[in-house]
């Protein structure tokens, strides 16, 4: 049984249609010096109903390749964003 990847990132671009970028920070430590730092990763995320906008905290899953870029798909939206 393989259980598909899960990732919780923040929406950085909703300007597409169906498709949104979601970045993903995760924290390493270096391999001489010890300190702790922040790495991103960016996603582009099948967002079928266009839900998701920018600022959104999200929750994205793996799924089967739907595009040349596109691999994740929107599974749901943790935290909307604050308005201002």
């Amino acid at each position: 049984m393989s259980t598909k990847a899960e990732k919780v990132g923040v929406v950085v671009s909703d300007g597409m249609q169906k498709s949104c970028v979601v970045a993903v920070e995760w924290q390493v430590r270096h391999g001489m010096y010890g300190k702790t730092e922040r790495r991103t990763s960016k996603f582009m995320v099948h967002d079928e109903e266009n839900s998701a906008k920018v600022g959104d905290t999200v929750e994205i899953v793996e799924t089967r390749p739907l595009s040349r870029r596109k691999r994740w798909t929107l599974k749901k939206v943790v935290r909307k964003a604050v308005e201002v």
